[in-house]
């Protein structure tokens, strides 16, 4: 099972967070043979860390929990909160396997969060910008709760246009980099 993990920073926690990174890192090679995507969320100063991202293929629910709720940052405190939700690979593949490699261009988060009927769950048109990119879905792995991607443009407002704007509640779009040790 695949899900999607978004820990949000708590606003003045970058020292603890420089302070546990080799301790996060550490945690997440446990699980770097399941691992999806990973990466920490940026401001736009592109130096503050604002959350971590980490898209995982864990045996169940309660695994996810685990994964989330265990990790040593979230345990120290860095974080204000977890979105959590059952995850589907739409493309296939993962963040290393992005033709466009981790380095060029800009990179973003896009969160579309919804309830209702559910949209976007083709993958949509510019593929090849689109590093994940998959639904967001409710413990029983049916019930669409918005969409998640992980995308190379230009800039925040191209990000956002992955989606289709008007279907979702609420659309985040957040600056994003590759994670995990270089």
């Amino acid at each position: 099972m695949e899900f999607f993990c978004y820990h949000r920073d708590r606003p003045g926690s970058m020292a603890l967070r420089d302070e546990l990174l080799e301790e996060h890192w550490s945690y997440m090679d446990g699980y770097a043979a399941g691992m999806i995507a990973r990466g920490p969320t940026m401001a736009d100063d592109g130096d503050t860390a604002t959350g971590s991202v980490h898209i995982v293929d864990l045996p169940d629910t309660a695994a996810a929990r685990a994964f989330a709720f265990d990790e040593p940052n979230y345990k120290a405190g860095v974080y204000r909160d977890v979105l959590l939700r059952r995850w589907r690979n739409t493309l296939g593949r993962t963040m290393w396997d992005f033709p466009g490699g981790p380095t060029d261009g800009s990179r973003y988060l896009v969160l579309g969060l919804g309830s209702g009927e559910a949209a976007d769950l083709a993958v949509p048109p510019g593929q090849d910008e689109l590093i994940a990119y998959g639904p967001l879905l409710a413990d029983d792995g049916t019930t669409w709760l918005g969409t998640a991607a992980l995308v190379r443009a230009p800039d925040a407002d191209t990000a956002r246009a992955v989606l289709t704007l008007d279907r979702y509640a609420d659309i985040e779009v957040h600056n994003w980099q590759f994670g995990g040790r270089s």
